[in-house]
């Protein structure tokens, strides 16, 4: 693996250096619920200040459209910056204007400041290369060096990512190398067995890493809303549930390539049905033969695996010593449908080897059902970067930095 680390660009002492964060977090009004990307960026801003460079942290937060939105601003990540940090952190409401130029020019050495949200420009997303440049180097006239941390965005082409990244030295921080060397353990003779877990909402979004993983994995776990595309791929009825009919011959097409393979391929047995979506939803546990088969008169709507398939998965991932798990198993957010979820987060604590825990939504579902980041052995801060790494796909943000897979 080559990437440009930070000993690539010598001695930052005194210099301004941009870092790209990931600091996307949730807001509930202006409350994090979860900081976890903001700590995830501490270590890698540590070791610029314990250099003495003049820090400028960069990063978007939701999508906002590329005009100013107060709902979207950075302002309570400035916040939780300084309490992780343990010193001030300067916050200009602007990302290249008076507000940022002023930030920038008041910094000593080892000081550090964060610009308001890059999407409020619309030249950060922008598909216009030349519109993206023209804001990059806005950026690049604060700084003389620029560091990229934020592996959740090095999936895509914007102008914090990649064309900063052109127009200064630049270098990747230390997330994007623990994420790299991780990423590098599951695709590059993992040990086995190698079991990988995914959920969430659509099948369509797994397919790729489906594809590519499928000839590499012992066993291959699928929940979450997607379960009912396969479930229906193998002739069974699901009721109301969430089905993309229009992937039932692709996922056919991947139940035969899995036996071809003597890929275990583990579908749930029973599932979570309830009469609506909602927290006081009637519901009851079906065999996944009987969805259809409810008390209440009208085809059920799974919202969660079921208790024999919470533990058939659980003896799965106890039983590997590499596991990718991507997604939930159910919508973990409503406490009657959260029991799968904790099941399989709770085994891959118990894993002796490697855990790896996608990003997204699994890293806020481990985190909300109460789990500590340090009983995996990673959590990824980058949910669609991890699984476009997994693909096989190219990933702009990291080429840029010399990375070659």
């Amino acid at each position: 693996m080559t990437l440009r680390t930070l000993d690539a660009l010598g001695s930052l002492a005194g210099k301004r250096v941009i870092v790209r964060c990931d600091l996307n977090v949730p807001l509930e009004g202006t409350k994090i619920t979860d900081d976890g990307r903001v700590r995830a960026s501490i270590p890698t801003l540590n070791a610029l200040i314990n250099q003495g460079a003049k820090v400028i942290v960069i990063s978007h937060l939701g999508r906002p459209d590329g005009a100013p939105d107060a709902k979207y601003s950075l302002a309570p990540v400035a916040q939780r910056l300084s309490e992780l940090l343990g010193q001030p952190v300067t916050f200009a409401q602007d990302t290249v204007g008076g507000g940022a130029q002023t930030a920038v020019d008041g910094l000593k050495d080892g000081d550090v400041a964060l610009l308001e949200n890059l999407r409020f420009n619309p030249g950060e997303t922008a598909k216009d290369e030349g519109e993206r440049r023209a804001f990059a180097e806005k950026l690049a006239a604060f700084g003389d060096a620029f560091v990229s941390d934020g592996f959740g965005v090095v999936h895509r082409k914007q102008a914090s990512v990649y064309e900063l990244a052109q127009l200064l030295p630049s270098a990747a921080g230390t997330l994007i190398q623990a994420e790299l060397e991780v990423l590098d353990r599951l695709t590059e003779n993992p040990e086995r067995p190698y079991a990988v877990v995914l959920g969430g909402s659509k099948v369509s979004d797994k397919l790729g890493v489906i594809g590519h993983l499928l000839p590499k994995v012992n066993s291959l776990l699928i929940g979450g809303g997607m379960l009912f595309t396969f479930l229906a791929a193998k002739g069974l009825k699901v009721g109301s549930s969430l089905l993309e009919a229009d992937q039932i011959d692709t996922v056919k097409g991947y139940l035969a390539k899995a036996e071809e393979l003597g890929v275990e391929l583990a579908l749930p047995r029973d599932v979570v049905v309830a009469s609506k979506f909602g927290a006081d939803a009637e519901h009851v546990v079906r065999p996944v033969d009987a969805i259809e088969d409810t008390d209440w008169g009208e085809k059920g709507l799974g919202l969660d695996i079921g208790p024999e398939t919470a533990e058939l998965f659980s003896e799965y991932v106890r039983g590997a010593k590499t596991v990718f798990w991507n997604g939930p198993m159910g919508v973990f957010e409503l406490a009657p449908f959260a029991a799968g979820t904790k099941a399989v987060a709770q085994a891959l604590t118990e894993v002796d080897g490697l855990s790896v825990v996608g990003g997204g939504d699994s890293a806020a579902a481990v985190r909300a059902l109460g789990f500590r980041d340090d009983q995996f052995g990673h959590i990824s801060t980058g949910g669609g970067a991890s699984l476009e790494f997994l693909e096989g796909k190219r990933l702009p943000g990291l080429e840029v930095l010399g990375w070659q897979q």
